[in-house]
């Protein structure tokens, strides 16, 4: 089966230049204007196509550029508008069983739930294919640094789903910082109001019937390498984001879209320390609980960086959840938003000149300096984006162009979240929760040195002072289900 997916895509990249050796009169005349031939077609299925796996494989898709094959969902209900969308493309619950039995899949676009990430994103690269994974990329760091690894060994065309990556606000700000308008960044603080699912609740103790379409058999999938829970409504749809059996929390959700922005600006690698704080649920007599299988209701958290190539000094990078936001640093006027509209959700960049902000997707770049300059957006900014126009700054469709052109090729190496990037800045995010969820932990003495600052290697995934917070860098998989 991979020599034959191999051959095939060694036909799509090749099949032009092989064709203009035997014809002389191209292909749009041949085929009207618009034509686009089988051959320059990727064959491309869906791993979670309700809610936001919907629009990712319709922007793969590209109105026809490319072939939808195969979608697969555990819950039909969620699919449905998928199905209707592309009636020819084959339907599955179990996504090994696609890989398997469908030879003719290219790539493949994974916007299931956070802890489905890692293993189906390994098990279609060790089947030759190409992959798009939404964000986050993987529910734990160790996951994130085997994608990454793996992505090269496999040689495989690869897309986190932060589209904001591919946005010219991130372009106009790399512009403002290389031009030296803010001088040397010294802090950074990335906010959202997010969750806005429920967290910080009790774990449910009664269990209602799961719902007619959704078969045992059914729950089983979706549970896939995490640990066995009943079906509750608090977990599916959408809620398991609020539960770390499924999820990633506020940060899994929104980290990749407002971190991407400094961390690809300033060249950061991985952090040294990190600390955090939660807010905690009051129960009967006001007593504040911490409930370790859900993310909580809030949180901050401080990582610190290293200077870099692109930043000679360590950086204090700050984290708020749960609609904590930082101050209006003094530069920014007391009448402006922070971030985007609302400052709801946002990026501060703070140096020695200046300070920059933008909101989620790097939307509406600021910048304010020492010396009174007061920038937005350049009218007319040219983007290095050759598909700005198109849905999600052309995200999806850049991976497609680029799985077509090959691994390394030009249009590889152009690609904003592949996963030699993506991976990296998604185990920032993960370090956060790594610090969350060792909150709670007691050490032999029964003290709680996970409310102090831990101490990371960053090469060797490792707390090196606090051995038990070790325990939330990977985690434990079911039986029939692995990273490969």
């Amino acid at each position: 089966m991979k020599a034959n997916n191999n051959s095939r895509r060694e036909f799509i990249k090749n099949s032009t230049t092989a064709a203009a050796g035997f014809m002389i009169v191209p292909r749009y005349v041949l085929g009207g204007v618009g034509y686009t031939a089988p051959s320059d077609r990727l064959n491309i299925a869906a791993i979670g196509a309700g809610g936001k796996g919907h629009s990712d494989i319709i922007n793969a898709w590209s109105n026809g550029v490319n072939n939808v094959v195969a979608l697969c969902d555990v819950d039909i209900n969620m699919a449905q508008g998928a199905r209707e969308k592309f009636p020819k493309a084959k339907f599955y619950k179990d996504y090994r069983q696609m890989l398997e039995q469908q030879s003719d899949i290219d790539a493949v676009t994974i916007s299931a739930p956070d802890h489905i990430h890692g293993v189906a994103a390994m098990a279609a690269m060790q089947m030759g294919k190409h992959v798009y994974v939404q964000k986050p990329l993987t529910h734990n760091i160790a996951e994130a640094r085997k994608l990454t690894e793996s992505a090269r060994e496999y040689k495989i065309v690869s897309q986190m789903g932060n589209q904001g990556a591919s946005n010219p606000g991130q372009e106009q700000m790399a512009k403002w910082y290389d031009a030296g308008l803010i001088g040397e960044v010294h802090t950074v603080h990335v906010w959202t109001n997010r969750p806005v699912w429920p967290q910080g609740i009790p774990v449910p103790t009664e269990y209602p019937p799961r719902p007619e379409h959704l078969s045992a058999s059914d729950w089983d999938l979706f549970i896939g390498p995490a640990q066995i829970v009943d079906y509750h409504p608090l977990y599916h749809p959408f809620k398991w984001r609020g539960w770390w059996n499924f999820g990633t929390g506020a940060l899994g959700d929104m980290g990749c879209h407002l971190i991407d922005v400094p961390f690809r600006l300033l060249h950061l690698g991985y952090p040294t320390e990190v600390e955090c704080s939660v807010g905690q649920v009051f129960k009967r007599d006001w007593v504040p609980e911490y409930i370790p299988e859900g993310c909580p209701p809030s949180s901050s958290v401080q990582l610190k960086f290293d200077a870099t190539d692109k930043n000679p000094r360590s950086i204090k990078f700050n984290w708020s959840d749960g609609g904590i936001r930082p101050f209006h640093p003094d530069l920014i006027p007391a009448d402006h938003d922070l971030g985007e509209e609302g400052s709801g959700n946002g990026v501060i960049i703070e140096g020695t000149k200046g300070v920059m902000t933008c909101g989620t997707y790097g939307r509406v770049p600021r910048l304010y300096t020492t010396d009174g300059d007061y920038r937005e957006m350049e009218e007319n900014f040219e983007s290095a984006n050759p598909y700005i126009d198109m849905p999600e700054f052309g995200h999806q469709h850049a991976w497609g162009e680029a799985c077509k052109a090959g691994y390394m090729s030009k249009e590889h190496k152009s690609l904003t979240s592949s996963f030699d990037y993506a991976g990296p800045m998604t185990e920032t995010v993960l370090m956060g929760n790594l610090a969350i969820r060792s909150y709670a932990l007691r050490d032999k003495k029964n003290n709680y040195p996970g409310r102090k600052k831990l101490l990371w290697d960053g090469e060797n995934m490792k707390i090196t002072n606090f051995e038990e917070a070790n325990q939330y860098v990977g985690r434990e998989y079911r039986d029939g289900w692995s990273m490969g």
